[in-house]
């Protein structure tokens, strides 16, 4: 199972991000060589292909002939990443004072939090009778 579901999913990435795409459009490449054999019995595979592919001709079914695959490319999904330059900081000439600052008394945690952490744990005192 988790190997159909990777197939799976590496089918989905490469057909969204690469041409791959363009081989699901062959049963149109079929389809439209066998109407060119019907107008044309003695029409060869590799006519068909010189003719929609090396030298493409705006005729009639130039609607038709722009469904095929590999004849029109466009932008598959691009996933694009850019690497920042980085932080740059200036420094003006400005002088900077220093600030006066006080000392503020602090509390001991350890006395602080002893007791209570303790007392989290002890059986209650008193019974509720």
């Amino acid at each position: 199972m988790k190997k159909l579901i990777s197939i799976l999913l590496l089918s989905l990435y490469l057909v969204s991000t690469t041409e791959l795409y363009q081989l699901l459009k062959i049963p149109t490449l079929i389809e439209h060589y066998w109407e060119h054999k019907a107008l044309n019995p003695e029409m060869t595979l590799t006519a068909f292909l010189k003719t929609h592919y090396d030298h493409p001709v705006k005729d009639k079914d130039y609607s038709k002939d722009q469904k095929l695959p590999f004849i029109i490319h466009s932008a598959p999904l691009a996933l694009v990443f850019t690497m920042s330059q980085g932080f740059h900081f200036e420094a003006g000439n400005e002088q900077f004072r220093q600030i006066k600052s006080h000392k503020i008394p602090s509390y001991d945690e350890d006395f602080c939090y002893r007791g209570f952490l303790n007392s989290v744990w002890e059986p209650p005192r008193h019974t509720f009778s």
